[in-house]
Order: structure tokens, then C-alpha cells, then sequence
């Protein structure tokens, strides 16, 4: 027997095997059970989302010899010719190669003779946008008073091409990109029912490049499976479409993390040296950017079946948040551009280098970068230690709160960070901070060097600063003034509700004073 390729042979038959769309399935099914059956459907969505598949499924449930349900026998001989594709009343149209006027009225013709063999006519007509305007008028005609024994079956891609008096006589269902997980989830139950030896890391990729289409999964299932001789391994699928393993990802993200412009176009010269396909690249670091911004808010939200978790948490809490939100528009606008620039290559080293052009410069710069005459001249220099000149102020642990909030004039992200650290000790050029443990993700090569920056301007030095994370060992900054807003807060709630004349509204009409309604007036 000749083989089936697995995008036929594992298309669903049944509602019951439809994948990812619950919402049309239901109302079919619910039409087809209490006989509320509408004249003319329309199915839209992108491609390989199961148009076409759930409309050959409506035509079984409406011609099975053994009645009209929503659980068509599959064995019956309408059943097996509309599987095969020869069921004499199911008339399939491809709209896209028949779009003359001709055509439409030629297919039209026999709408009034009943049925040869079935219950319905049925007509689907796929591609349904690509008829031409008197085609849309010849199909209005039969669409506004339809014979009873027949119904149509429309599908398209953009539906926004349609004619509102078509749409306006057509019960719409819009069926959705499937996500990731369920297409990686019905792969796997294939591979297990194919006896497929495979790596759920490559089942992943395959979901991944199917961008929600089942039917492309299927596709580029069986020819990976081909490629890799009856196998599907996840080296050799990254061979053949020319993605990268994700520890190339990160060493990328590190090097831009570290603003390692050297060491980031060594990556993408091993890249090149591996054929990989840039444009797929940039599209996997455009994904690991939003991983990565979902790692610092909702990290509960993190896929674990990718299996990186702890990769994607450690690197979460080394970039500024602004600053990933800056990388992740850099990489959508460079997928825009990157067919417009001279070579693939080119185009994704500059998406590289505008996030490296674009994120905060180093507290000290490279010494290898030559810089223009002037520039940088005017920061002051601190004497060196031990020179003979006046030493730099210094602070106790006690007075880093008060620097922190008045003394460094520091904002934002950097702000936070200072405030969720004791101050360890300031030995020479070191400033030693420890970082709350439950604050770690605040941390981030920018912020940080946006605190160094604030203090060498306050002492006057070069510092360093060395920063760990682990357990308070004192109240920090943050911690100090949660305690003094709630003890404000406090006090500002016992006036209030000692006050005679609250007390008395109070007892007057039954009311009371909401807590969130005090607010302390400094």
C-alpha cells in the first residue's frame, strides 16, 4: 500500500478528533442535535487550522444514511465516499482556480435538482474570497432563497474580502490559531500511535515553526521524520530548518546582557558558519525576550515543558525590564526590515548592534573603544587613594537609608535597587551592598551601573560596587520606610477614629470609615 502522508491520514473525522477549536464544535454540534440548521456556513481563520476538515465533518453529519447528527456512523457508504472524496452531492470547489462569472453559474445550475444520492447538496467552496464581483452576484441569487436540500459550505482566509450581502446571509465561525502546547500535545499522540522514536525538545520545535497551523505541524512532521531516517531527533531538525539549540540563544542574550560587542558577533559569525537562518533566529530571540519579561512578572506563567526554566529565571533577573521591553521592539522592527537589507546577515547584526547603540553605556568605558575629542571630558576624575589629598566622605550602614532617598538623586528601577540592599561596608574603592534575596529579580547590569554612577558621583572616588544576594542582615531602606508608612498610617487611623465627631456620624447613620480611606498628611 502506498503511503499516506501523516496531514491525511491524522486529519479528524469526527467533532470529537477536532483539535483547539471547542467554540465552533459546540454550536455545530448543538445545531445538528436540535435540527437548527442554517442554510450557509462560513469558516474563516489562517491556513491549516481545520476550515476545510470541519466542513467535510458538517457535510458526513448531514448525509449519514443513518440520520442527521452530530455523530456521523463513519461506516455507512455517504460516510466512506465523502472520506474518499466521491460522494456525488458533496461538490468541492476550489474558488481560487474558478473565479469567472461562468464558472459560478455552471456549478449553480443543478442547485434545484434534489439530491442524487444523499439527504443535502452540499456544496463547499473553499477560498470563497477569490470569486469575482458577478461571481459573488450569481452565488447572492442562490444564497437569498435557497432550495431547502441544499447548504453551503463556505471557507476563506480573508474574509475581509467578501461582499456584506454575502457575509450578512452566512452563519460566521471563526476558527483560531492553535497554541503551541496543543499542537506539541496531539504531535506527541501521533509519534506514540506512529511508533516514532522522538525528543520532546524537537516535538517543541515543531510546534513551534507550525505557527498554529496543525496542518503545517503535520507537514513539517513528516519531513523531519524523512530527514532524520525514521526519527525525530532535535539536532536534526535544527538542521533542516535552520534554527539554533537555545544554549546559542542564550550565549547571545549573555554577550548583549554583558554590552560584549566583540563577543556578540563571534556568536553570530558561528552562526553563519552553521547555515542558520537569521530571519528564524531573530524570530527565537524576539520569543526568548518575551519568555524572559514574563520571567520577571509572572513567572508562574512560564511554560515548564521547554525545560530551560531556571536558565530563563537566572537571566531574567540580569536584565532591566526597560531595557528588555527595548530589546523586544528592536527585534519586531528588525523582523520587518530584515527583508530589506542587503544580506540576512547584515540586517540581524544590526538589529544586534542598534540594541547595544540603544542600551546605557557602561559606568567605565571599554578601553579598547576610541572615542571622539571631547567626549567624556568633563567627568571629574577622583584622586587616587593614598594620595596625599583630602580622603572621601564615607557612611555608616545607619545613614544609607537618608543617601538613598535624598543623597545619590537617584529614580526608578536604580532607586529600588539601593533601597532593597544593606549597606555591608565601604572598604577603600569598595562599596559592599547584599541585596534582599526576595527582591533579586530588581537586579540588572544597567540599574547597577546606574547606582555605581550616582555613588562615585556622591563620594567623589572610583568605586566599585560589589553586590551579593542573600537575607537582610539589618532593615533596608525599603523595609524602614514600609515600617514608618504603616506606623503613619496607624497613627493617622487612631485620630480618626477617635475623633468625637466621626465616632458620632458613625453611630448616627450606621457607617464606618474604610480603612483604605485614611490617608496620613505629612
Amino acid at each position: 500500500m502506498s503511503y499516506q502522508v501523516l496531514a491525511r491520514k491524522w486529519r479528524p473525522r469526527t467533532f470529537a478528533e477536532m483539535v483547539g477549536q471547542a467554540h465552533v464544535v459546540r454550536a455545530l454540534v448543538n445545531a445538528l442535535d436540535h435540527d437548527r440548521l442554517h442554510h450557509a456556513f462560513l469558516f474563516t481563520g489562517t491556513r491549516g487550522v481545520g476550515k476545510t476538515t470541519i466542513a467535510r465533518i458538517l457535510a458526513r453529519s448531514l448525509n449519514c444514511e443513518r440520520g442527521v447528527s452530530s455523530t456521523p456512523c463513519g461506516e455507512c457508504a455517504a460516510c466512506r465516499e465523502i472520506d474518499e472524496g466521491r460522494f456525488v452531492d458533496l461538490i468541492e470547489v476550489d474558488a481560487a482556480s474558478r473565479t469567472k462569472v461562468e464558472d459560478t453559474r455552471e456549478l449553480l445550475e443543478n442547485v434545484q435538482y434534489a439530491p442524487t444520492r444523499g439527504r443535502f447538496k452540499v456544496y463547499l467552496v473553499d477560498e470563497v474570497h477569490m470569486l469575482s464581483a458577478h461571481s459573488f452576484n450569481a452565488l447572492l441569487k442562490t444564497l437569498e432563497e435557497p432550495p431547502p436540500h441544499v447548504k453551503f459550505l463556505l471557507a476563506t482566509t480573508d474574509p475581509q474580502r467578501l461582499p456584506v450581502t454575502i457575509l450578512s446571509r452566512c452563519l460566521q465561525f471563526h476558527l483560531k490559531r492553535l497554541p503551541v502546547s496543543l499542537i506539541a500535545e496531539r504531535l506527541s499522540a501521533i509519534l506514540e500511535q506512529e511508533g516514532v522514536d522522538s525528543e520532546l525538545e524537537a516535538v517543541q520545535q515543531v510546534a513551534r515553526a507550525a505557527d498554529g497551523s496543525m496542518r503545517d505541524a503535520l507537514s513539517i512532521l513528516d519531513q523531519a521524520i524523512a530527514h532524520g531516517g525514521g526519527r525525530l531527533g532535535a539536532e536534526d531538525l535544527r538542521a533542516m530548518l535552520g534554527t539554533i539549540p537555545g544554549e546559542r540563544l542564550f550565549a547571545l542574550l549573555d554577550a548583549l546582557a554583558d554590552g560584549d560587542g566583540a563577543r556578540l558577533m563571534g556568536q553570530v559569525e558561528e552562526l553563519a558558519d552553521q547555515a542558520a537562518d537569521f530571519a528564524g533566529v531573530l524570530g527565537d530571540l524576539t520569543v526568548l525576550f518575551h519568555r524572559l519579561a514574563l520571567a520577571q512578572r509572572v513567572p508562574e506563567a512560564l511554560d515548564e515543558n521547554e525545560g530551560d526554566r531556571e536558565a530563563i529565571l537566572q537571566r531574567a533577573a540580569r536584565l532591566a525590564p526597560e531595557d528588555l521591553q527595548l530589546y523586544y521592539q528592536i527585534a519586531l522592527l528588525g523582523r520587518r526590515d530584515l527583508p530589506l537589507a542587503p544580506d540576512p546577515r547584515s540586517g540581524f547584526e544590526m538589529v544586534l548592534l542598534r540594541m547595544l547603540a540603544f542600551c546605557p553605556a557602561p559606568a567605565v568605558p571599554d578601553e579598547g573603544v576610541a572615542k571622539p575629542a571631547g567626549v567624556g571630558e568633563s567627568r571629574p576624575t577622583a584622586p587616587p587613594m593614598g594620595s596625599g589629598s583630602s580622603p572621601a566622605p564615607s557612611v555608616d550602614p545607619q545613614g544609607w537609608a537618608a543617601l538613598v532617598q535624598e543623597g545619590l538623586g537617584l529614580g526608578g528601577p536604580a532607586r529600588e535597587l539601593a533601597a532593597n540592599c544593606n549597606l555591608l561596608e565601604r572598604d577603600g574603592e569598595t562599596v559592599q551592598l547584599l541585596l534582599d534575596e526576595s527582591r533579586a529579580h530588581l537586579r540588572a547590569r544597567s540599574t547597577e551601573e546606574r547606582l555605581q554612577q550616582a555613588l562615585l558621583r556622591h563620594f567623589g572616588a572610583s568605586l566599585r560596587v560589589v553586590m551579593r544576594v542573600g537575607k537582610p542582615v539589618s532593615e533596608t531602606p525599603a523595609q524602614q520606610w514600609a515600617r514608618e508608612d504603616a506606623a503613619r498610617h496607624a497613627a493617622a487611623a487612631r485620630v480618626i477614629h477617635e475623633d468625637a465627631t466621626v465616632q458620632a456620624l458613625c453611630e448616627t447613620f450606621d457607617g464606618h470609615v474604610p480603612a483604605g480611606a485614611i490617608q496620613p498628611v505629612d
